[in-house]
């Protein structure tokens, strides 16, 4: 049996022998020594007895052994050679008791390398084990910038909170974003339980994973876990059947063919795209059972959030406009993955087909849903999204905010004017930018003097206590139970703010849009699951989604040049970004003929040459902004984070 076996693990060992030589691989086992040879090390760590994964051994520590063994373990050598009777005498002991003794080898960029036992990796291997009880050594590499070294460096950080040795990933952040998703905090050291249910976690998911053929593509098995797990969540994992993840698999699994790539992001700018007339064949047969059943998820209430509270105006409209044609049902307070679950579960049990959620806070939960749930029209209000499981949707604000800054660069007594932000996240860079380049057209010394209120002890006082400052643009939002008013455009100096202008969102109209051609059938039947796009709803004032609302106090000629302003805008005669742009740090854009592409725009983490302020970093939020810029946050804000 043992001579059968041997020459069974020789064809295999022939076999991959060919198959790399063919493709111009290195047939051989890898060796440790050669690679160290020209790498500089930091230092060496004993580890000692542990189990490692048998799929992360990658060769041998020396070059004694190398080739009588395939790059697959499997024994190259004759089975008349004295090497294989030793491995075949050692394949009958592990068949009547086990392999005991430990194998001694070096851990190096998470790969291990054989010292002692190479016959015992080898015969392991062939019967499909999946550890083996190693002797460990760690040999670190020093710091560089490569992206390896990155990865390897934040995997020495994981390992020190988890002890687990069996997953590795080919992108950094995804140990950062691997603890965000299991719900651990970035310091917390696992006890034994959880590393008990990660184990089997996780090898449950290789299973179904590799019975699909996983082993066939270049991503790491943690890499396919980590896309699993960023649309599927890990709390409910170990109550899933096998079947179940086997289904969830096999719905994703172009995700894993393109990673680390995502669907191409297909923005939707123009409203028109969503066509309001029936279609000859919406005519003639019934598109929806009536009424449509919808539901609004919101993270806050409308009393607490003026966001919350304008998108409940949105609500309201659509109510009024189909009347008994559409149900809708509203749940307030999803600020935890608890509760946006609860909402979730109660708005599918009660048969709503189409559920807008508010927040991009609620984009984790939106994508579970819909990969859960694919007749669903699920739409996340929430920018730059690329899943392809869900549409979101969002206002090009920025237009609002360039023509509110040609109010204050116009009406300002001096060039000194104030900009509160809230969220550094994907879109608000643009509203800044705007906002000062508009200023900067009617005025060339216009200085905006930016803050967030989203900074941890954040205080208006260095913009409204400022002397220089006339005007200061704050929140655009306010509710009529709250006695704030300090909101839109404003000028300061007085106990009662004089307001100029406000940019208002207008989401009544998006939503009467979307809803319209559902009921008309004209909302393009193209399945959630898009394995070629992801798309973006991302309308500006043409549509009517975004407008400005001005004061009286404006002079006449003024509101003139801002109608001429917005009508180029909407007919796309002008655009804000157009021209050459200088920023903080340097020319961003030479060209008087185009402007920055959309792309660009939404992404910006640069701020304008008269802008006088900063992008805060994460550490710099407070907690409830840091979760919101976790999932949308712009790149300077998210250094040493997982977008890196």
């Amino acid at each position: 049996m043992s001579i059968e076996s041997y020459d069974k693990a020789h064809k295999l060992a022939l076999k991959q022998f060919r198959s790399d030589s063919s493709k111009g691989i290195y047939p051989y086992l890898q060796v440790l020594d050669e690679i160290l040879s020209y790498t500089n090390t930091a230092a060496e760590i004993e580890l000692g007895l542990t189990d490692i994964p048998l799929e992360l051994i990658a060769g041998t520590k020396s070059a004694g052994r190398t080739n009588a063994f395939a790059s697959n373990f499997m024994p190259l050598l004759p089975d008349h050679s004295e090497f294989a009777i030793k491995w075949s005498s050692l394949y009958d002991t592990h068949i009547r008791e086990g392999i005991r003794d430990p194998v001694i080898v070096y851990e190096f960029m998470n790969r291990f390398y054989v010292a002692e036992g190479n016959k015992r990796v080898s015969i392991l291997k062939y019967c499909d084990a999946v550890t083996v009880s190693a002797y460990v050594t760690r040999i670190i590499p020093q710091k560089n910038n490569s992206k390896e070294a990155k990865v390897y460096y934040e995997y020495l950080d994981f390992y020190k909170l988890t002890q687990v040795n069996y997953l590795y990933f080919t992108q950094p952040g995804s140990y950062k974003k691997l603890l965000r998703i299991t719900g651990k905090a970035p310091e917390h050291i696992w006890i034994e339980e959880e590393k008990e249910d990660f184990h089997s976690a996780f090898y449950r998911f290789l299973e179904a994973f590799e019975r699909r053929g996983g082993k066939k593509l270049s991503l790491s098995s943690g890499d396919a876990f980590l896309v699993y797990l960023d649309l599927y969540g890990y709390e409910d994992f170990l109550q899933k059947s096998f079947r179940e993840i086997q289904k969830e698999v096999e719905k994703i699994w172009h995700l894993f063919l393109v990673f680390p790539n995502k669907p191409e992001i297909k923005l939707v700018m123009n409203s028109k795209e969503l066509p309001d007339k029936k279609t000859l064949l919406g005519r003639i047969l019934p598109q929806n059972v009536l009424p449509l059943k919808i539901a609004f998820i919101h993270c806050k209430t409308k009393t607490t959030s003026t966001w919350t509270y304008g998108h409940e105006l949105g609500r309201a409209h659509i109510e009024k406009v189909f009347g008994q044609q559409i149900h809708v049902e509203t749940y307030f307070g999803a600020d935890s993955k608890e509760k946006a679950k609860e909402c979730f579960e109660q708005a599918i049990s009660h048969d709503c087909s189409i559920i807008f959620t508010t927040s991009p806070r609620l984009l984790p939960a939106s994508l579970q849903y819909a990969a859960k749930y694919p007749k669903l029209k699920i739409l996340n209000c929430s920018l730059n999204s690329n899943c392809g499981h869900l549409r979101t949707y969002y206002g090009r604000l920025y237009e609002a905010k360039f023509l509110i800054g040609v109010i204050a660069g116009i009406m300002a007594q001096t060039s000194h004017i104030g900009y509160i932000a809230d969220y550094p996240i994907y879109g608000m860079i643009a509203n800044i930018n705007a906002f000062a380049l508009g200023a900067q057209m009617v005025n060339p010394d216009a200085k905006i003097h930016l803050e967030w209120s989203t900074r941890q002890n954040f205080s208006p006082d260095s913009i409204l206590n400022n002397t220089d400052i006339s005007f200061v643009s704050g929140q655009d939002l306010i509710m009529p139970d709250k006695e704030t008013k300090q909101f839109g455009l404003y000028q300061t100096g007085n106990s009662d703010p004089d307001h100029l202008a406000m940019a208002v969102w207008n989401w009544g109209s998006f939503y009467e849009k979307v809803i319209r051609s559902i009921l008309n059938g004209t909302w393009k039947q193209k399945p959630q699951m898009d394995k070629d796009s992801s798309i973006n709803y991302w309308w500006g004032m043409s549509s009517g989604m975004i407008d400005v609302l001005y004061s009286s106090r404006i002079p006449s000629g003024t509101r003139q040049l801002l109608n001429l302003l917005k009508k180029s805008i909407c007919s796309e005669d002008f655009h804000p970004f157009a021209g050459t742009i200088f920023s903080q740090d340097g020319l961003v854009h030479k060209s008087d003929a185009d402007s920055i592409t959309p792309d660009q725009i939404i992404t910006m983490d640069w701020l304008a040459e008269n802008v006088i302020g900063s992008i805060p970093s994460i550490e710099e939020l407070t907690k409830d902004a840091q979760s919101v810029v976790l999932l949308q946050g712009v790149t300077k804000t998210m250094k040493g984070t997982d977008t890196e």
